[in-house]
Order: structure tokens, then C-alpha cells, then sequence
């Protein structure tokens, strides 16, 4: 499947790629290529991950990061990718604009 990233999820990573490249210098661009490499791997397997908002989730196995998205046809549209710490209720604002 394709993968493809709406602008609210590219947005999402930018902040996320400041918050800790602003914390250590470099932990960043590690954030980055890791993260891009587990979206990557949703073009294999995604819709295989339970629901959460309406979404499904993904969570990061190296990063407090969840990516929801959908899958329409043989595309892997990735919504947002958002820090999971967040209280719940906040999550589910977020993703109901998305």
C-alpha cells in the first residue's frame, strides 16, 4: 500500500522533531528517521491495529508517539502523529478536526 501523509501529520512531526531536537541537540533528526521508518512499514501493514478515535493507532515503538490513520483502498492516509502522553480527551479534540 501507499503511504501518505496528510498536512496536519506533517505538521505534527515538525513540532515533535523541535520539542526534542530543542531538548538534545541531534534527538531531532533521530526522531525523524525513526519515526519515518515504522510509517514506512504501515504500507505493509496497515489496518491490521485497533481503533482509537475513530483512527486507527499505531504506537511508536521507540517514541511516546501514536499515529492514527485510515485506510481507503490501497492508501495508508496517516492523520496525525501525536504524542500519547496527552490526556485522552485532548487526543480526541485534536483528531475529530482531522
Amino acid at each position: 500500500m501507499k503511504v501518505v501523509l496528510e498536512e496536519d501529520a506533517k505538521q505534527d512531526l515538525r513540532e515533535s522533531f523541535h520539542f526534542y531536537e530543542e531538548n538534545e541537540t541531534g534527538a531531532g533528526w533521530y526522531f525523524l528517521e525513526k519515526i519515518q521508518e515504522e510509517i514506512r512499514s504501515l504500507g505493509q501493514i496497515g489496518g491490521i491495529h485497533r481503533k482509537r478515535h475513530g483512527f486507527h493507532f499505531y504506537a511508536s515503538r521507540r517514541f511516546p508517539h501514536g499515529v492514527f490513520y485510515q485506510v481507503e483502498h490501497d492508501t495508508v492516509k496517516i492523520a496525525a502523529i501525536l504524542d500519547s502522553r496527552r490526556h485522552p480527551s485532548l487526543l480526541q479534540d485534536i483528531l475529530r478536526t482531522r
